[in-house]
């Protein structure tokens, strides 16, 4: 008995600087729907207002801007930085909703009705999570997730909540915006340390993901003013620096303030003058300047802060904890989480980046502290009128005294979020969990509105559906994904793993099993089963120190208990609590088949691919043999070049080496390679550990880092290099140096590119789909790992830009495509793959293709660009998943059967 699907449409994007974090969030709730239960309808809010069915394959880029605005309107580009839509705010009306119709079908609240059943929200910030958009549904009679309208604004305004008493009473100052402008910044720093004292947080009062945020800890007015400047998105600029700048600096500096999260963004007004594009400040910059070199501008951010909240530093451990509401109207709070971290500020980059930050769930408190938070949480819950469930932020501090400062009615929706962590140690994976809360939701409006005439028969559609789903479940591939490691790539592979997981566990056709590899006492390789709430720790380091700890504390069964009537009607009654070792038999006995999640070593060279075969265990990727050779860049690129490929030059650079002589081992590569050049582990991918190094120095540096004996890594050594703060470094016996491809002469147009394809039997042969490349917009000379992996950071163009021409660039995209199906060929790679490249576009549109690397099982996290790729050949991440393992299944048929 097929059961009729609920429609949901997703909203996100929005008008907010988070949009990027409700973009990567609409995908994960779009990916995690249960298609046993649901039908996802996305609906991409655009930063004008405007409502668009967007069709599926644009939820698979990168970034808003790899789609939004359409290439057809961009300006002319100032060194290919990308824009938003507002930066095209000035365009003629008309052309404003000619843009919107070209990127999907623009559709209005009185039809959101024909289109969908329920409204999923993913938003973020203002017209998102303030009540806006909560209004115009309820207007239209739409059911919506989440809390209704006068908590949803509440829940936004900190300001507010500081003024109501809604959160702890603290010390706070509130400066408005034109008084900042106005009047002197000495009065309010005089007012901070009455009324707040140093060390303290200034903060927006209307935006999350910790943007716009600084914490002060020491009582100079230049720093003060620079934090509240930061807090209203306002910059400013000396005529005297911008002139000092070079080009290079000044391009950097642009790339800077263009971003809506870390700076003011565009449009910005400059005295009194708006600049929409990064060339109209260019232009206005070097003008002004020149002809005023004493003065100083002032950039403020058209959609900047109104309020900027500034409250005392509170010194204590801090937590975020989310609340729920149950069917029977009672309330409760998960474990709460606790953000690890020094006297930084917990931004962006840490709170999204896998391996940045510490968040560990539960915290590490007595039963009786934890017992209290979720006390306080819940008290101030009911006390906002929360409705279906909340995040709410606070400190413990050592006295015990519980600070709750900033409660949220929408949560971030990545696989990271505290929301789905919290949920999976009652039990919940992250289909589930959405699952309930859509239930609860529509359970909370028909308690409050009676007279929405649908409301009931939704409800009673979905409970149904429950209650089928349970005593009808289906016979299921069981597929063990297989994710960590201990190489540089551990947490990349976490996030690919977890993403399979999910895919897979709301697909309806497959049981996945999440298995996570590490390195047991006889530095060997073993296999762990773990249950959900492990699976979704923050990193790969936090799920081993989890496997080796394996306890579980009285309160968390506690809550466990408090919750069974939650986990036993949305939870997996199958379910492991506990990581189990998990030998190969046994693997093999609990599995259909594997797919590999693991980058680097093991996992990658072979070595767990020959394991699986010796137990007959189908896996997806390459081969044996083929692993082996593509884990290692240097015999790669040597087969390749025996082949007639064009490939960097390459010299291997070895501890042993170095260690007799540094001098003449450096003078060595020096002799063979003029700077710049590219330095790189031998077989570490993911952009682990390569630089481009420009001097002896940065050579001897990287030489140093790579090759040093401890674990601990020399700060000044780092710094020469260009390492980020908590970037990982590791170690190896040798490295490889490369030249560093530049475009010849008579270059046309050069770009890098990186190019998926996939494998299919075709009569017992293997046949190459090689997708159309990507092409990759580096904000360095190399690409970073949060460009790589970081929603909304990568800037990848699918198809890439080879020629303006649509034919020309058909036929270039062709012949680059050959290259890398060849390639492919020449390596026996198998099942799926990716190939990094330049391409290097001569005057007579004939294509250079320099071959970077191969990788033999590329990252599958949710914001990696094969997806795109692959969408752009019709396949959703979940078929294009689907198809490896068909292939994998197949093969071991076939092997079986020879």
């Amino acid at each position: 008995m097929k059961q009729s699907l609920i429609k949901v449409g997703i909203f996100f994007g929005g008008r907010s600087r988070e949009r990027e974090i409700s973009f990567a969030g609409g995908r994960t709730v779009y990916d995690n729907l249960d298609k046993q239960l649901f039908e996802p309808v996305p609906i991409f809010v655009d930063n004008f207002g405007n409502f668009l069915l967007l069709p599926w394959q644009y939820l698979y880029k990168g970034s808003i801007r790899d789609f939004y605005p359409p290439a057809e309107f961009l300006p002319e580009q100032f060194s290919q930085i990308q824009i938003y839509a507002d930066s095209l705010a000035n365009l003629p009306e008309g052309r404003l909703q000619e843009m919107a119709n070209s990127a999907g079908t623009q559709i209005f609240p009185h039809q959101f009705s024909q289109y969908f059943d329920f409204a999923f929200l993913a938003l973020h910030g203002a017209y998102g999570e303030d009540g806006s958009l909560q209004g115009l549904l309820h207007f239209y009679q739409i059911p919506y997730s989440g809390s209704g309208i006068l908590s949803s604004a509440m829940g936004m305004n900190k300001a507010f909540q500081k003024s109501s008493g809604i959160t702890t009473p603290t010390r706070f100052l509130l400066i408005q915006r034109k008084d900042w402008l106005e009047k002197s910044p000495q009065n309010f720093w005089e007012d901070t340390k009455q009324k707040t004292a140093f060390p303290c947080v200034v903060r927006p009062a209307n935006q999350g993901s910790s943007i716009g945020v600084s914490a002060l800890h020491n009582e100079y007015l230049e720093d003060f003013c620079a934090a509240v400047d930061k807090a209203f998105f306002i910059y400013k600029l000396r005529a005297q620096q911008w002139l000092q700048f070079s080009d290079e600096e000044k391009t950097n500096w642009l790339k800077d303030a263009c971003d809506l999260r870390h700076f003011i963004g565009l449009p910005v007004k400059v005295n009194n003058e708006i600049c929409y594009t990064p060339a109209a400040l260019f232009a206005f910059l070097e003008k002004y300047c020149t002809q005023n070199p004493q003065a100083t501008l002032v950039l403020e951010a058209i959609d900047g802060e109104n309020t900027v909240l500034i409250e005392e530093f509170i010194d204590g451990r801090e937590f975020s904890c989310i609340v729920l509401r149950q069917a029977d109207g009672s309330c409760i709070a998960l474990p709460p989480t606790e953000i690890i971290k020094g006297k930084e500020v917990y931004d962006y980059r840490a709170k999204y980046l896998a391996g940045l930050s510490r968040k560990q769930t539960p915290m590490h408190v007595s039963d009786a502290q934890m017992q209290a938070i979720r006390n306080a949480c819940t008290q101030l819950f009911e006390k906002a009128a929360f409705e279906v469930y909340a995040r709410i932020d606070g400190f413990i501090k050592n006295s015990g005294e519980i600070i709750l400062n900033d409660p949220n009615t929408t949560s971030g929706m990545l696989p990271s979020s505290f929301f789905f962590h919290q949920a999976a140690e009652i039990g919940l994976n992250p289909s589930q969990f959405i699952t309930y809360i859509i239930r609860q939701s529509l359970w909370e409006r028909q308690q409050k509105h009676h007279d929405w005439l649908r409301l009931p028969a939704l409800l009673q559609q979905l409970d149904t559906a429950l209650k089928f789903q349970q005593q009808h479940q289906p016979e299921m591939l069981r597929i063990a994904v297989i994710m960590g490691g201990y190489s540089a790539e551990r947490h990349i592979s976490v996030e690919s793993g977890r993403n399979i997981y999910e895919k897979l566990s709301a697909s309806g056709k497959y049981q996945p099993i999440p298995v996570f590899l590490s390195r047991n006492k006889q530095q060997h390789w073993q296999l762990h089963q773990i249950p959900i709430n492990i699976l979704l720790k923050d990193n790969a380091d936090d799920i081993a120190q989890k496997i080796a700890q394996n306890d579980e504390s009285a309160v968390l069964q506690k809550i466990r208990a408090e919750a069974s009537s939650i986990t036993t009607f949305f939870g997996n009654k199958a379910s492991i609590l506990h990581a189990e070792v998990l030998s190969l038999e046994e693997l093999k006995q609990r599995c259909d088949g594997v797919f590999i999640a693991l980058h680097g070593r093991p996992g990658e060279d072979g070595e767990l691919q020959a394991a699986l075969e010796t137990y007959y265990i189908p896996y997806n990727g390459s081969g044996v043999e083929s692993s082996r050779i593509t884990i290692d860049k240097y015999a790669t690129n040597q087969l390749l070049r025996k082949e007639g490929f064009s490939v960097a030059h390459q010299m291997l650079v070895s501890a042993e080496d170095f260690a007799q002589n540094p001098t003449f081992c450096l003078d060595n590569v020096e002799a063979a390679f003029a700077y710049p050049i590219i330095a790189k582990p031998v077989d570490d991918g993911c952009s682990a550990g390569v630089k481009l190094l420009k001097n002896r120095a940065q050579l001897l540096a990287f030489s140093q880092l790579i090759f040093r004996q401890e674990e601990a890594i020399d700060e000044t050594i780092a710094k020469n290099i260009g390492l980020k703060p908590k970037e990982e470094f590791g170690t190896h016996p040798y490295f490889l140096i490369e030249n560093y491809i530049q475009p010849q002469h008579d270059s046309k147009r050069f770009l890098e590119i990186t190019g998926g394809l996939l494998t299919h039997w075709n009569n017992g042969k293997i046949a190459y789909e090689v997708f159309e490349p990507s092409e990759v917009l580096a904000s360095d000379a190399v690409l970073s790992l949060e460009e790589k992996f970081l929603a909304g950071e990568g800037q990848n163009i699918t198809p890439a830009r080879f020629d303006k021409n649509p034919a020309v660039n058909e036929q270039i995209s062709e012949k680059v495509r050959q290259v890398l199906g060849s390639v492919a060929q020449s390596l026996q790679v198998e099942g799926y793959a990716r190939i990094d490249a330049f391409v290097d576009v001569l005057a007579n549109n004939e294509p250079i293709v320099h071959i970077i690397e191969v990788n033999s099982l590329p990252g599958m996290t949710p914001a990696t660009c094969i997806y795109h790729q692959a969408a752009l050949n019709h396949y959703k991440p979940f078929e294009f998943i689907d198809q490896i393992i068909a292939f994998s299944l197949e093969r071991n048929n076939i092997t079986n059967s020879q």
